[in-house]
């Protein structure tokens, strides 16, 4: 499965009969799915469909889908009103000896108002459903297409990750390589730090200066912390490696390295290692911005 960014946008548009149709669809971090849906009126009936074709190919993100209609012809009818037009020619009959009794001529009743009106015409039952399917396979194209744009952009992102996760191993071996952590380097630091509290005096146990001495030597060690960071690293790895909706599993990783760069940096008793915790904060930060676009 391939990574998707929950950025994206997709127009598709059509035309069926004389309806002329337009999906328009927009997509944003969000931590579930959420769809915002503007239909037009007459068109409620499509809310059914929406949100199940959506729910098919997004997992997660700010949705807003939105359908325009227009009519592009409109086409209009001549309806007689009958009774209207019975009225008139009854009333020609009574007054036949009275006006001129030339023949009633069409102008003269398109004239008369109330007995013929011109309308727009209704579409047929069978129009209707054409149009409606039209407007169904549009809104799943556009979901397709925004689905598509989101995916490409999820691969783009999974480069950049792994290039930051790979910038975090390398500062984790950075951290484990300094000269300041190994063996002789910190017994010569805390071989000085005793022998400078000896200095000037006697009341000091030297025996328990040196107790002392090899607890903070071990709380200072930063095994445990570049060991995990190996581990978030793989784990980080595997799952770009596999991909689909992770936003939310990295988003815990960048949080764990997060804890564990703090962690280096207050233990750190050398610049060099300062300076690797710090820059891996930088790295993770960015990492975990990056992450906030995932699906």
């Amino acid at each position: 499965m391939t990574l998707q960014s929950m950025t994206g946008f997709a127009r598709v548009e059509g035309t069926s009969g004389r309806t002329r149709w337009a999906w328009e669809l927009r997509s944003v971090n969000g931590k579930g799915l959420d769809i915002r849906l503007r239909l037009p009126p007459g068109f409620e009936a499509l809310e059914a469909d929406v949100r199940p074709l959506a729910g098919e190919t997004l997992a997660r993100g700010n949705l807003q889908i939105a359908l325009s209609v227009s009519v592009s012809e409109a086409q209009v009818e001549a309806v007689v009103n009958q009774g209207a037009l019975a009225a008139v020619l009854a009333l020609r009959t009574q007054l036949a000896g009275t006006i001129d009794p030339a023949p009633l001529k069409l102008d003269t009743l398109l004239s008369m108002r109330g007995v013929v009106d011109f309308r727009e015409a209704d579409e047929s039952e069978a129009e209707r459903t054409a149009r409606d399917a039209d407007i169904r396979a549009g809104l799943a194209e556009a979901i397709r297409r925004l689905a598509e744009m989101r995916r490409r952009e999820g691969a783009a992102l999974a480069g950049v990750l792994l290039g930051q996760v790979a910038r975090i191993a390398a500062l984790t071996t950075a951290v484990e390589a300094d000269p300041s952590r190994s063996i002789s380097a910190v017994a010569e630091r805390l071989s000085a730090q005793v022998a400078l509290l000896m200095q000037g005096t006697t009341a000091l146990d030297r025996d328990r200066l040196h107790q002392e001495a090899a607890l903070l030597a071990t709380k200072a060690d930063l095994r445990e912390e570049i060991d995990r960071l190996k581990g978030h690293v793989a784990a980080a790895r595997e799952l770009i490696a596999a991909g689909g909706p992770i936003g939310r599993k990295l988003d815990f990783l960048a949080q764990e390295f997060n804890r564990e760069s703090n962690t280096i940096c207050s233990k750190s008793n050398a610049a060099a290692v300062t300076a690797a915790g710090i820059e891996l904060k930088v790295v993770i930060d960015q990492f975990r911005e990056q992450v906030q676009n995932l699906e």
